[in-house]
């Protein structure tokens, strides 16, 4: 409850009543708090029209009318009213002034302009009139920013059930108000990409589109195909089989048709289901690899399937009419037949869908009008179809047909790879996903009652003619028989008077002319009227080749909106008011016609029937994988599906590839595969959320946390390396070698601190340049993080980047080429950033080129991004390289300096200097083949192996496997031998080869004045000199300018300079020529060698050379020859 007011009414205000909800004082300004510093409650008033007359009747009829109030609206208009009630502040102190009238926000609410009143009740209740623009009348959630939960969120793009709508920007919500919200219509007044302009256009319905429930989209299109060869393939299984067996393979049929339509039904409702049938199932679930190269074969074997059906149709025709009507020869009666019927069923479909869909059900009433006029017939025997082997149910044909009568080459498995064609017209129904109004429901519903109605068809239709009729007869009235012969008589028709022994020989062979093994019409003798028969057998194939002309152009154009194939496009445009592939029913007719023309289609059925079974055996292999991934995405609705009978399911639909025939099975896989290969290799740019994606992200997180319970161990070290590039296509050199020996061996994570500190701006580049690393075929990943300067960027990722073991073990920079010319804070950061690497227990590695690493400031660089990865409201990409990085080369333009990134057609007419050029040269040449040539190992100091390690990697790969190793090493010159064979023996037990090994005995000897003189103006304006000036002020410019030399850590460690000047001249004189320089990283004690005096010391030793590798390991060993 709120607490009384501590006010009365306002003078001249007439009391309000508390139940009055739709009055509205004029002009006063309510009591009690601001709604700024109150709590509000929000309750629902729902009142009916009656109740808010009666509201109106218990006040001050008196109570002047508000301006611009309506009369109270019905109980329609008051539903979905709030009340907000304000609670007043329980200590009772004054309330502070009322909110103004123009309106005010409070938090995430939005509250209009609207008067408050105080009510009688001693409770200050606010109310807002929704006819005077006013607040608590108004729908939760439409008065505030903040909204509720909506479907239309969760679109994809326009999708055909609704626009998509974009919720407010976490941004929004939270960033301070600098902008507008909703700009333009969109959440920070983002546009929409390419790609999802495109979907969008594609996704959009027209208006008017046919649209079908299960019933006539799903089950009458299923319902044929899947009794497709109803009275010709169980005719032959009951006279071949017994009853049992014949039960068997129709429930064997029927247990991997049902099965795949319990996935089936599992995929469909994981989701809004488009156009595409089986292929946009298979696709969406397996990734574009799968459905690319199924949905081709799956289109091109309903193509082939129209002409099996429309031949089935035009044999038949050519049979009935062959006694006094042939037009040429049976063939070219065939082929000629088959082109008017398939020219006919071609008109139909590009009449549109709602012609197809009627003469569907036409079809399929002549259908179930010919069973039942079989099962009908077959309870009225007639004696004139006695001779033919009809005499009506009987236990003595029924037992005689219980035993098996294989003749000639077939067995068991070659009568199932006869039958099992029939049940493989499942799909028909799905494969028209696009033209359902509810795919979700209409698929399980259609596909798994037509399975049902199948099987119980077939079975009975099987132990039917099994059970009254005999598997041979003459036709002929007098091969009756006598009494004294019946005696001797064991056929079931002996019974019947009847002896049919005259068309069988003793040696096995038959001529009978009738009968369940002999006459391809006993189900019209059987049946009540047999033209009906003859009906139904040319209504099933009609049917069954309609459905298939409609869903081969269908899913072809799913597959070719895509783009899966290239220069498939053409096919992807749709006609009308459905969308209908017009372009697709012409090459599904051409495609027809031809195999038509062929009119021998026994040797392409097995491979039509393998290309629907391996359809077949991804769907349910697509429910397995997705269950596996556990990923919270798969959620389908149909719950009656387990990923093992799915698995179970797939097995056997691989194993009735090879049942019905081997070669056929086998080539099905081959294309299969070449298929997946192919879209493999072309990585089409779709992201699908894939079962194959969450299964990978499922592996990788188990496989991480198992790696991650085991120590790690020597002979399993790699070198994961933390290079620090900045963006990752500033500094292409140092990107490319690094990739050079990770690549397939270690973890690679490219780091950037930037000082940036849009979190926004900072996600959306880790997602451009991630992209940019996979386009350009680089194994690592891009990690920035918004730090001060390089350093602090460097400690973060030191300590953050990675993954239980999948971390960095190695810190990657460039060397500061610009490190005279600039801030000499810059060079303590930068030196502090290696002596925090080995606090971290990272190795260290630095690379030096002489021309330089930093090309951000060049704009012909390598292309940043396509045009396909530009993220939403990008238009020509400017990226500012806004922090001095690793190497900071500011001997060029400054490293501020604005970078674009062209496109892969884009030049830009500026004429580069010859420093750039070189520049340029030089940041691709690690990403060139290097010639024959030498990898020259400086390994002076024992690191624990990386030097060592570096090189052997990098000579492995196939870039670098024509330079060989040439290993140097520190020594005393009167043990020289001895030192090369134990380096030897120690390089040869670590199995690393090398062509030469180089003890150096003369490190030691004092370099060249010269030199030692370049050495001392170099450092001389970096020096402290604390000899000349007093002790406090020396002091105090230390402190200031921790990085200058004092003149007692010059004298200390003058031994140390002199030795780095001698290496130098060392490395001029034997490694001059090589192709890379891998040497060990002198070491400076943190605290007591300044920062100035450390970068004099890399600068000295590696000017003037080769590109040089500066390597400094962990101190943990990384190599051993144990095994």
């Amino acid at each position: 409850m709120s607490a009384p007011s501590s006010l009365p009414p306002a003078q001249g205000e007439n009391p309000v009543a508390e139940n009055e909800g739709l009055a509205v004082d004029t002009g006063l300004k309510p009591a009690g708090p601001t709604p700024s510093s109150s709590r509000f409650q929000v309750d629902l008033v729902a009142e009916a029209a009656g109740a808010a007359d009666k509201t109106l009747a218990s006040g001050d009829k008196d109570a002047p009318a508000p301006e611009g109030s309506e009369p109270a609206a019905g109980g329609e208009e008051a539903k979905g009213r709030f009340r907000v009630v304000n609670f007043v502040d329980p200590s009772g102190a004054s309330p502070p002034e009322a909110v103004p009238a123009e309106g005010f926000q409070n938090g995430d609410t939005v509250m209009s302009e609207g008067s408050l009143h105080s009510s009688t009740g001693g409770q200050h209740h606010y109310h807002y009139d929704t006819h005077t623009n006013t607040y608590y009348l108004r729908t939760f959630g439409h008065n505030t920013i903040d909204a509720v939960p909506n479907i239309d969120f969760y679109r994809q793009t326009a999708a055909p059930l609704g626009d998509k709508l974009i919720r407010p920007t976490l941004s929004e919500l939270h960033d301070e108000l600098d902008k507008e919200p909703f700009e333009d219509g969109f959440a920070n007044g983002d546009e929409l990409t390419p790609a999802e302009e495109a979907a969008a256009k594609e996704a959009s319905e027209p208006k008017g589109a046919v649209k079908f429930g299960w019933i006539k989209g799903v089950l009458v299109s299923s319902q044929p195909t899947l009794w497709s060869d109803i009275f010709d393939i169980l005719r032959a299984l009951a006279s071949w089989l017994p009853y049992f067996l014949s039960c068997v393979i129709v429930l064997m049929a029927t247990v991997v048709t049902t099965i795949t339509g319990l996935s089936t039904s599992a995929i469909a409702t994981n989701g809004f289901v488009r156009g595409g049938g089986a292929y946009y199932l298979i696709s969406r679930s397996l990734g574009p690899e799968f459905g690319g190269s199924i949905g081709l074969i799956f289109a091109f074997a309903n193509a082939v399937a129209v002409a099996m059906y429309v031949v089935g149709f035009a044999e038949t025709v050519v049979e009935l009419l062959s006694v006094d009507c042939i037009m040429t020869d049976e063939i070219n009666d065939i082929r000629i037949v088959g082109t008017i019927t398939v020219i006919l069923l071609l008109g139909i479909s590009v009449a549109g869908m709602e012609w197809e869909a009627k003469a569907q059900i036409f079809l399929l009433v002549v259908l179930i009008t010919a069973i039942f006029n079989y099962f009908i017939g077959s309870f009225i025997p007639l004696q004139s179809k006695e001779s033919q082997g009809f005499f009506g149910y009987d236990s003595g044909i029924m037992m005689e047909n219980m035993g098996p009568d294989f003749r000639g080459t077939e067995s068991f498995f070659s009568v199932f790879a006869i039958f099992f064609p029939a049940a493989t017209g499942i799909l028909a129904g799905a494969n028209i996903s696009g033209d359902l109004s509810d795919p979700q429901l209409a698929i399980p519903r259609g596909t798994l009652l037509a399975i049902l109605i199948t099987g119980i068809v077939y079975l009975g239709v099987a132990i039917s003619t099994g059970s009254c009729i005999v598997r041979d007869a003459t036709g002929n009235d007098n091969d009756t028989h006598s009494a004294q012969i019946m005696a001797n008589c064991t056929d079931a028709a002996c019974k019947f008077g009847y002896d049919f022994s005259s068309c069988k020989s003793d040696k096995g062979l038959y001529n009978c002319r009738y009968g369940l093994q002999n006459d391809f019409q006993v189900m019209s003798i059987v049946s009540g009227f047999g033209p009906i028969i003859t009906a139904g057998i040319f209504s099933a194939t009609l049917s069954s080749a309609l459905a298939s002309l409609v869903s081969a152009p269908k899913v072809f154009q799913a597959l070719c909106k895509d783009n899966i194939y290239p220069g498939l496009e053409m096919f992807a445009k749709g006609y009308g008011k459905n969308n209908e592939p017009l372009r697709g029913y012409i090459l599904t007719f051409c495609i027809a016609l031809a195999f038509i023309l062929i009119a021998q289609l026994n040797v392409i059925a097995p491979i039509i029937s393998n290309f629907f079974l391996a359809s077949y055996a991804l769907i349910n292999f697509s429910v397995f994988h997705a269950s596996l991934a556990n990923s919270p995405g798969w959620r389908p609705s149909f719950k009656y599906y387990n990923m093992w009978v799915s698995l179970a399911g797939a097995v056997l639909c691989c194993v009735v590839m090879f049942v019905i025939n081997w070669w056929a099975a086998l080539m099905t896989n081959v294309i299969v595969m070449g298929l997946y290969i192919y879209v493999s290799y072309k990585k089409p740019d779709v992201n699908w959320g894939s079962s194959t994606q969450a299964l990978t992200y499922h592996q990788a997180l188990t496989h991480s946390l198992h790696l991650s319970s085991v120590e790690d161990h020597i002979k399993n070290f790699r070198p994961q390396c933390l290079v620090m590039t900045g963006y990752p296509n500033s500094r292409p050199a140092l990107l490319h070698l690094v990739h050079a020996f990770t690549k397939n061996v270690g973890l690679m994570i490219c780091g950037h601190g930037s000082r940036r500190p849009n979190f926004k701006e900072l996600s959306n580049d880790q997602t451009r340049y991630q992209r940019w690393l996979m386009k350009n075929e680089t194994k690592a990943f891009y990690t920035p993080v918004f730090a001060e300067d390089i350093r602090e960027g460097t400690q973060y990722l030191l300590q953050a980047a990675g993954l239980g073991r999948l971390r960095p073990n190695t810190l990657v920079i460039g060397f500061k080429n610009d490190w005279k010319d600039g801030d000499m804070m810059n060079v303590e950061t930068y030196i502090q950033m290696i002596h925090d690497a080995f606090d971290y227990q990272y190795g260290a590695v630095v690379l030096r080129l002489k021309e330089g690493l930093d090309v951000s400031h060049i704009s012909e660089q390598d292309d940043l991004l396509s045009s396909q990865e530009k993220t939403s409201g990008m238009k020509d990409v400017v990226v500012s390289i806004d922090m001095k990085d690793s190497d900071g080369d500011s001997s060029k333009p400054s490293s501020k300096a604005t970078s674009q990134f062209l496109g892969p057609t884009e030049k830009s007419p500026q004429m580069l200097n010859v420093a750039d050029q070189r520049l340029l040269d030089a940041s691709q040449l690690f990403k060139r083949k290097q010639g024959k040539g030498t990898v020259d190992v400086w390994w002076l100091f024992d690191d624990g192996g990386l030097t060592l390690l570096i090189p052997y990697l990098l000579t492995n790969k196939k870039k670098w496997n024509d330079c060989k190793i040439r290993v140097f090493i520190g020594g005393k010159i009167n043990r020289i031998d001895h030192d090369r064979r134990a380096m030897a023996t120690l390089l040869s037990k670590f199995r690393i080869d090398f062509s030469d090994i180089n003890v150096l005995g003369d490190i030691n000897t004092k370099p060249k004045k010269e030199n030692v003189t370049a050495f001392e103006e170099m450092i001389e304006p970096y020096r402290l000199k604390e000899d000349d000036m007093e002790q406090d002020t020396a002091e105090a410019l230390k402190a200031s300018e921790p990085w200058r030399i004092t003149d007692n850590e010059l004298e200390l460690y003058r031994a140390k300079t002199n030795r780095q000047i001698r290496l130098n001249e060392l490395l001029k004189e034997h490694s001059s020529t090589a192709n890379l320089i891998v040497m060990s990283m002198p070491l400076a004690r943190k605290g007591a060698v300044s920062s100035a005096l450390y970068m004099s010391w890399l600068e000295t030793l590696s000017k003037d050379l080769p590109p040089l590798l500066l390597v400094r390991g962990n101190h943990q060993s990384v190599l051993t020859f144990y095994s």
